[in-house]
């Protein structure tokens, strides 16, 4: 997405670091990383992974902290290139969110990010499923996961034992979890907000960013984008 293979004496920041993977990749092309997580059990795997392969390194950082927390942010000086892969569409306000992250680009700097797709109805029927999953007891959770596994697998399982491979289709690793989990991911993973993505082009446009790359989706998964920031002048 960056058209580049090297991020030598650049710097990264990892918004919503997650499990780290991807503050390892940015470190290991060379960029000096600062990641940071609202949740302690991301951050407390982005330092293993630290520790595993960057011990005691100086350039690799971790913090603990929210986009949305604009005092954190005004501790931090401005990035070459901004990373963060579906995260601001779970804060809780989207727009805020975006907003905090483009300002920590630099001048001519990047700001990549991924967002839930609009599908209008769809979108919203989704957002009452994962509204009322987290605010239910666990009887009630066991009951909406199981049947959004058997939407989401349902007919996979079919297919595969008709075509005689049995449940061969749950050895799937480009997720990176189990089937289960990946269900439960989705259906409790609330806030959620979309955006069109002319919405994201006009808002971050306003502010002066162009877009550089864009990857759609027509589908529930995220729309990508790679902005440049042109102008410091609202």
């Amino acid at each position: 997405m960056l058209t580049t293979n090297r991020l030598e004496g650049r710097t990264f920041l990892d918004i919503g670091s997650g499990s780290g993977l991807f503050s390892l990749a940015a470190r290991r092309l060379g960029a000096h990383v600062h990641s940071f997580d609202v949740d302690p059990q991301s951050v407390a795997c982005t330092k293993e992974l630290r520790q595993r392969y960057f011990p005691a390194d100086p350039d690799w950082t971790v913090a603990t902290a929210s986009v949305l927390d604009r005092t954190y942010l005004g501790t931090l000086p401005k990035f070459d290139i901004v990373y963060s892969w579906g995260v601001l569409h779970h804060t809780g306000n989207v727009w805020q969110a975006i907003e905090n992250g483009s300002a920590m680009v630099k001048r001519e700097g990047m700001f990549f990010i991924a967002l839930y797709n609009d599908q209008e109805g769809i979108s919203r029927r989704w957002a009452a499923i994962k509204r009322l999953y987290v605010r239910s007891s666990r009887p009630v959770r066991l009951l909406l996961a199981g049947c959004c596994f058997l939407w989401a697998h349902g007919p996979k399982i079919v297919k595969s034992i008709v075509r005689g491979k049995g449940l061969k289709v749950f050895l799937d690793p480009r997720r990176g979890m189990s089937p289960w989990r990946d269900v439960v991911d989705w259906a409790g993973g609330y806030p959620f907000e979309v955006c069109k993505a002319g919405e994201v082009f006009d808002f971050l446009r306003t502010r002066g960013f162009t877009l550089v790359r864009l990857v759609t989706t027509h589908g529930s998964g995220c729309n990508e984008f790679v902005f440049r920031k042109y102008s410091d002048a609202a």
